[in-house]
């Protein structure tokens, strides 16, 4: 076989002692996967880490609830992992396309409610929608759109909320200087929404219409693709 039963077990005992927080399985520890994994230990859940490569399972056993060498496109190999256990998983298999189409398969048809898979392409996507993955993330596409719009100095910062709804920061132009939200009426005048304000000190102030604006300060603004992107040459 190529898992290891002992791990499995401790793995299993560990997680059913520690409840207190979200069970997440991670199948795949690739730099996508490693990091999210990371990254859900750091928010305070329980995470199990997954992949085939001893090298992988091996560089991320001291930083995760734990982790263990399998192959998850055995239905038994999932069972045996106690995959009934878990609250969420992520299928974040890179390259090979088959093992992350199957293992998304049987992640759902032992319902673990929660299920998200990388996609690679937009084929790729498909299929896995397909399947029903409850949520399909394309990483490398959405950080090039990501990082496109802070290299052409629209905003300081990009994030796709949905299919054509964002969140964005942007600095405060010299003509919103000294201006309350109110007087500019950003959302009837641009179609977008001021969330917040922050120096760029790392603290953030929900923004009021009486909130007043300073050139150089920084917004967050919400609102669909077109207004947004209308808003940011206007700012």
């Amino acid at each position: 076989m190529n898992y290891q039963r002992k791990g499995r077990s401790l793995a299993k005992e560990r997680i059913k002692k520690r409840r207190l927080h979200t069970n997440v399985i991670v199948v795949g520890m690739g730099r996508f996967g490693s990091s999210l994994a990371r990254e859900l230990m750091a928010t305070g859940h329980e995470v199990l880490g997954v992949d085939t490569d001893e090298r992988l399972v091996q560089q991320m056993s001291h930083e995760l609830t734990h982790t263990v060498r399998a192959d998850t496109t055995d239905e038994a190999v999932l069972k045996e992992l106690g995959i009934e256990e878990f609250d969420a998983a992520v299928v974040a298999i890179g390259a090979d396309l088959e093992a992350s189409i199957l293992t998304t398969s049987l992640l759902l048809q032992l319902g673990v409610p929660n299920v998200w898979a990388k996609a690679n392409s937009q084929s790729h996507g498909r299929i896995l929608d397909q399947l029903g993955a409850h949520h399909v993330v394309f990483p490398e596409y959405e950080m090039g759109k990501r990082v496109a719009h802070m290299v052409s100095g629209e905003s300081l910062d990009y994030v796709p909320i949905d299919k054509d709804f964002v969140m964005l920061k942007s600095e405060v132009p010299q003509s919103f200087h000294e201006k309350t939200l109110a007087e500019l009426k950003i959302r009837s005048s641009y179609g977008v929404t001021v969330v917040a304000v922050t120096k760029g000190d790392g603290n953030y102030n929900p923004a009021f219409p009486e909130t007043v604006l300073h050139a150089g300060d920084q917004i967050v603004v919400a609102g669909q693709v077109d207004p947004l992107n209308k808003f940011c040459q206007i700012a």
